[in-house]
Formats: structure tokens, C-alpha cells, sequence
């Protein structure tokens, strides 16, 4: 079988086709045929070196795949060969390890699909995942009328737009050209804000008649996670999830006290909390699969490419110019 393997740190170019043996499932496991593979982030991190839940080199740095169970080991009951199956390396004890046309995993770590199960599709859940367990996991969904999300186009922001819009909330984004505003609105962004030269916080009140939104969700940090403080409606909450710029220069705290009036509040959530919490992400995951069969939300492929372009995969996702996701198949 072919897999995907990086003996060192460093661009798309260490990203390397090798033939392995096939596996054959141990006591508890299953051996996956390997349909779908999903290029996130995390992968980049892990090619790069920098991810701290990086496995040790050499490493596969996918972490997310779909397939069909293809045999089953001692011990697993409740499963059956041929069944439609996903699998998110954060329900393994070591990340990576899914850009390869076969996998042995834990029986326990795999979620089975309807039949007939979009196999693309369903690699794009966790990216819901993250997305899901912030608007629900933090009891935003629950009182929210409205949220604000950077990079409105991005994976995570679109599932947010996604989840929010299946639950009435309306949505307001930030976006840096016209394509990407179309693409936001498509999926779903009722809004679509043109942060390079509008003001993020003076446009999110022009659009919701001067009362804010209740959650901020941003992965920039930076000057904008000021913005989204700003912007906020009353009791409302910025999320803080990501850092891909230099730390605002202002301090956060001057700013919260400068918009006290609103009693605002600020989180930072990481999905790994969840390597803590096994039961709570597997059932986060079960309740993303149900609404995808009910087609309550529909994640966006944006381009396919074949298990041995895996580099040209990553290079794409750095280049920010595939909007959706980049699915690798096999």
C-alpha cells in the first residue's frame, strides 16, 4: 500500500510516497480501506515541526480520514467489514498517521457513516468539530442571536457560519475580496465585512442596529481581536482560538475595562482540552454525523487531488487560494 512519510522538517517538498505493508488489525481493532483524507492545519504544523502534538519522525502528519472497514481484529463487536467509517487522529493516542490507503486503528476511535456515506464530505466533520465545540461546548448556541467570525471563509469559520445558520443565528464575517465574500455568503454568512477597508467593530454595528454581537470568534488575534472586543453586544463573549499574527500591541485588558458597560467577557479555547475529554468529543462528533445525514449542514470540498499529490495538497493550503476543503483520495 502507498503512505505518505516525512523523515525531516520542512516545506511541501519533504512530504514523500513510500509503499508500505498492509496492517492487519490486532486485538480491539480494525483495518480502514482508506477513501478520503482531509489537509488541515495541523498537518502543516506537524510537516513543519512545530506542532507540539506532533508524532516522532518519521511521521505521517494527516489526521483525518474516511473508508470502509476492511477487517476486523479479536475482540471488536458491534462492527462489521464493508461498513462506512470516519476517523479523527484526536481520538487516537498519536496524532497523524491517516494519509495512507490503509490504517489499523482502535475500534473505539471509529465513527461509522451511513450507507452510501459521502466520504469527502465527511472528512471536512472535524473541522466542525473545532467549530462545534466552541458555539455549543461553551454555551454560546444556546442564548446567541448573533456571531462575528474572521477569515469568514476559512474552515473554520465557514463551519461556524454552517452550525450557526442550522440554528438561527445570523452571521457576520470578515473577508478580504469579493470571491471569498461569495463564497462566505453562499455557505451560508448572512454578512460579509471587507476588513481591509471597512472598521470591523463600526460595520458589525451598522449591521446589527447598533446592539453588537453576542460571541466573537477569532483565529487571527492581532489588532482584530480588539475589534471583536469592540463589537461586542451585551454580556457578550470573544474567542479567542487561534494565533496567526503577532500579539496585539494594546493591551486587552484596557480594552475590556474600556468597554465594561457591557460586562464583556473573553475566552481562549484549544481543542486539545479535549484529549481530556474522550466521551465529550466522540459525542460531539455522533451529533455532527446526524445533522450532516439530516442535511442540517453541508461542509464544502474545494478541491481533490490524488493520495500522491499530498505536496502539492499542502502547498495549496498555504497559498490560501482553495476555498474549501482540500480532500486527498485514494
Amino acid at each position: 500500500m502507498k503512505s505518505i512519510l516525512l523523515d525531516a522538517p520542512g516545506g511541501p517538498e519533504v512530504l514523500k510516497i513510500v509503499e508500505a505493508p498492509e496492517p492487519t488489525p490486532g486485538p480491539g481493532e480494525v483495518v480502514i480501506r482508506v477513501r478520503a483524507m482531509g489537509v488541515s492545519v495541523p498537518d502543516v504544523l506537524i510537516r513543519k515541526g512545530i506542532y507540539k502534538w506532533a508524532p516522532p519522525l518519521p511521521a505521517n502528519p494527516g489526521n483525518e480520514l474516511a473508508g470502509t472497514i476492511e477487517a476486523i481484529g479479536d475482540g471488536v463487536t458491534g462492527l462489521a467489514t464493508g461498513q462506512p467509517v470516519l476517523l479523527s487522529a484526536r481520538e487516537l493516542s498519536v496524532r497523524g498517521g491517516c494519509y495512507t490507503e490503509m490504517i489499523a486503528a482502535p475500534a473505539s476511535a471509529v465513527h461509522v457513516l451511513k450507507d452510501g456515506a459521502d466520504f469527502e464530505q465527511a472528512v471536512v466533520l472535524p473541522s466542525y468539530v473545532v467549530a462545534h465545540a466552541m458555539l455549543y461546548g461553551l454555551g454560546l448556541a444556546d442564548s446567541a442571536t448573533s456571531i462575528f467570525v474572521t477569515g469568514a471563509a476559512g474552515a473554520i469559520a465557514g463551519a461556524l457560519t454552517d452550525l450557526a445558520t442550522a440554528r438561527g443565528i445570523t452571521s457576520i464575517g470578515s473577508v478580504s475580496s469579493e470571491a471569498k465574500a461569495e463564497y462566505a455568503q453562499a455557505r451560508g454568512l448572512d454578512h460579509a465585512v471587507f476588513y481591509k477597508t471597512e472598521p470591523l467593530a463600526e460595520r458589525v454595528f451598522e449591521l446589527t442596529d447598533g446592539r453588537g454581537v453576542d460571541a466573537a470568534f477569532d483565529h487571527v488575534i492581532g489588532p482584530v481581536f480588539l475589534e471583536c472586543v469592540k463589537m461586542l453586544a451585551d454580556f457578550g463573549t470573544a474567542v479567542a482560538y487561534n494565533v496567526f499574527s503577532p500579539l496585539p500591541e494594546k493591551d486587552v485588558f484596557d480594552e475590556m475595562r474600556q468597554n465594561s458597560g457591557g460586562t464583556p467577557a473573553i475566552r481562549v479555547f484549544n481543542i486539545h482540552t479535549y484529549d481530556h475529554h474522550q466521551e465529550a468529543l466522540r459525542a460531539i462528533t455522533a451529533d455532527l454525523i446526524a445533522m450532516l445525514d439530516a442535511g442540517q449542514i453541508s461542509p464544502s470540498v474545494g478541491a481533490r487531488l490524488p493520495l500522491a499529490e499530498a505536496a502539492e495538497a499542502h502547498r495549496l493550503l498555504e497559498s490560501g487560494e482553495v476555498l474549501g476543503k482540500i480532500v486527498l483520495t485514494a
